[in-house]
């Protein structure tokens, strides 16, 4: 089940939040358990069991943590946890992506199972990563409340595709919570535009680009369309779903911290990951990089360092060579304004430094969204001209035609100006921002309704 279906918005989510609002206080977090195992168990009932038994493996290691009484029996508490948890993530994520690799190097002939890919596995496994470890740092109480903890692990708003949400953060709102009525309502307002980002932006946008995409002799100017029109979609798609999470947990009475932040307007590759699903760059920052020394170590080290998380970052988001390349290149980004152009980048004009930055993750993108090495190679060839069907053409000056508007209101939605104005419009003028999230609302389910294009990018990791 995804948050943009009919039956999510409709069915699923109106009796959650009715069961949940009207619950004692202390079943509170066994409804939304059981409404999270529901949640999962649509898309992924195969699974479910193995999403509960990370739940207990994680559960019993960290009362294992609590009752260990020398340090070496914490580490090798917390080694063996670390080790099963990395160890399932890696069986059912990299285990095809491995036999394949080794069968082709070695001319192998390692059996593949074919295994899919346990909806949101990166996403729970590394909340619960981060638990342990910061019980083992002694940050964090281990919970004693199976249901609790449980509730922690499975929440379905951000079950499948983040934020990351570390333990330590909403704790005591585990404990206890409330959502007044105004909460309520500017959760759902959240949710609305979260939605209305996914299907009516980033669904029209991944059409565009799946269209130039397929385009026969791309011209150089449809190769920049067709770039432009995914990269705008991937945020939207992302960034969307998380709107809806973090407006859903605000209906659910918890905070969850934000996980973009005008990532587009950055005006380095730095500012960018610190803008871009702000929760995975601090789970390895927190858990990964400064742990290895961060940047507090010789140069040559944190070349290795930033080396080591970014080849960890592309892994995590899939099994696949093309994921291992764009962490590289982002590493090999960081590598260089940190140790090279960094300063010179500084005394650019803010602009030009925007458009720069844009430029280079606008290439990354095409990295990412490519597993064929061919494909990719092609496509970046088209933007600087080697292979182009020429500078423009017809695909292009209609496509442009088509679907200008559409470009140039989501390019002004990358900035804080709309949100902004939304957000003065509903304390100033509340009756007219209560029609215009209602339209919005219409008009999602409307697409829904009569379309059939409505793909979530991020679903897969």
């Amino acid at each position: 089940m995804v948050f943009s279906s009919l039956h999510f918005l409709y069915i699923f989510l109106p009796l959650v939040m009715l069961a949940h609002r009207f619950a004692p206080r202390h079943w509170r977090n066994g409804v939304l358990l059981a409404a999270s195992v529901w949640f999962y168990a649509w898309g992924e009932p195969v699974y479910v069991g193995l999403m509960l038994f990370s739940v207990a493996w994680n559960y019993l290691t960290g009362l294992q943590l609590a009752a260990a009484a020398r340090p070496s029996r914490k580490k090798r508490v917390l080694a063996g946890a670390v080790a099963v948890n990395l160890a399932v993530l890696g069986f059912f994520k990299y285990y095809g992506f491995l036999v394949q690799t080794l069968n082709g190097a070695l001319g192998l002939r390692l059996p593949d199972y074919n295994l899919p890919l346990p909806i949101g596995i990166s996403f729970y496994t590394f909340q619960a990563l981060s638990y342990i470890i910061d019980v083992y740092r002694g940050t964090t109480k281990p919970q004693r409340s199976l249901v609790d903890f449980a509730t922690y692990i499975t929440m379905f708003p951000q079950l499948v595709a983040g934020p990351i949400v570390k333990y330590a953060d909403i704790e005591a709102q585990l404990q206890k919570r409330s959502a007044s009525l105004a909460q309520v309502g500017q959760g759902l307002e959240r949710v609305i535009l979260g939605l209305s980002k996914k299907v009516l932006l980033a669904n029209n946008l991944g059409l565009l680009a799946d269209t130039m995409r397929a385009a026969p002799g791309l011209s150089v100017l449809s190769a920049w369309l067709g770039a432009a029109a995914y990269t705008l979609q991937i945020y939207f798609d992302f960034s969307g779903y998380s709107d809806m999470a973090i407006g859903m947990g605000r209906m659910l009475g918890f905070s969850f911290a934000e996980n973009f932040d005008y990532p587009y307007r950055a005006r380095s590759v730095t500012e960018f990951w610190r803008r871009w699903h702000i929760s995975l760059s601090g789970w390895f920052r927190d858990y990964v990089y400064i742990p290895l020394g961060g940047n507090r170590v010789g140069a040559g080290r944190h070349i290795l360092n930033l080396l080591a998380v970014w080849l960890l970052t592309g892994l995590w988001h899939g099994a696949s060579w093309n994921f291992v390349v764009w962490g590289l290149y982002y590493a090999l980004l960081l590598i260089a304004e940190k140790h090279i152009t960094g300063k010179a980048l500084g005394r650019l004009p803010a602009g030009l430094a925007r458009a720069i930055t844009l430029v280079l993750v606008t290439v990354g993108w095409i990295i990412f969204s490519n597993t064929d090495f061919a494909a990719m190679g092609r496509y970046l060839g088209c933007l600087v001209g080697v292979g182009a069907g020429g500078f423009a053409d017809r695909t292009f000056l209609y496509a442009l035609r088509s679907h200008g508007l559409l470009l140039a209101f989501a390019a002004l939605c990358c900035g804080p100006g709309l949100r902004q104005w939304q957000l003065r419009l509903t304390g100033k003028l509340p009756a007219v921002a209560l029609a215009v999230f209602a339209g919005l609302l219409v008009a999602c389910t409307a697409y829904l309704v009569q379309g059939s294009y409505n793909p979530f990018l991020y679903f897969r990791f």
